[in-house]
């Protein structure tokens, strides 16, 4: 008389399920990786305009420096925030449109400046903001930026 042997079952591959769970674990792993590198490249995108705040300040601290004269008596002035370039003319005020224009090409249309000088002591401001960069909105406080340096002629 013959035996039948029996052996017992061993898997063979992996389950449907098993598939499943495991490309769903790797899509959300994969979203959590682009959702990462979207706010590397904002914050990126911001510390990049800060840097540029910093050069256009003195960039303008080095104009008034090379026209001392017109500085010193105030004519660098700009008694708050200006944000569109002064109408052409004087030196003072081309260097001063200048100086808005080249803001505003690195940094977007809302970049403005001032300066304030008194008795050789300036200030200079620029102000910007972080909206064109996304994922601040409502949240007005960290869409505008202000940079002030001072320094002495």
């Amino acid at each position: 008389m013959r035996t039948k042997q029996t052996f017992p079952r061993t898997q063979q591959g992996a389950s449907l399920l098993e598939v499943l769970i495991a490309i769903l674990i790797l899509a959300i792993g994969l979203l959590g990786i682009a959702a990462l590198q979207a706010v590397t490249l904002r914050n990126m995108q911001g510390s990049g305009d800060r840097s540029v705040a910093v050069i256009q300040a003195y960039a303008m601290f080095d104009i008034m420096r090379a026209n001392r004269d017109d500085a010193l008596d105030g004519d660098y002035d700009t008694a708050g925030f200006i944000c569109e370039a002064p109408a052409a003319g004087t030196r003072v005020n081309n260097e001063k449109a200048l100086w808005i224009n080249q803001m505003q090409a690195a940094m977007g249309p809302t970049a403005c400046g001032e300066v304030d000088c008194l008795g050789g002591e300036c200030t200079v401001s620029v102000r910007w903001d972080e909206r064109r960069l996304g994922g601040n909105e409502g949240n007005a406080e960290a869409e505008e930026h202000t940079l002030s340096m001072e320094s002495t002629l």
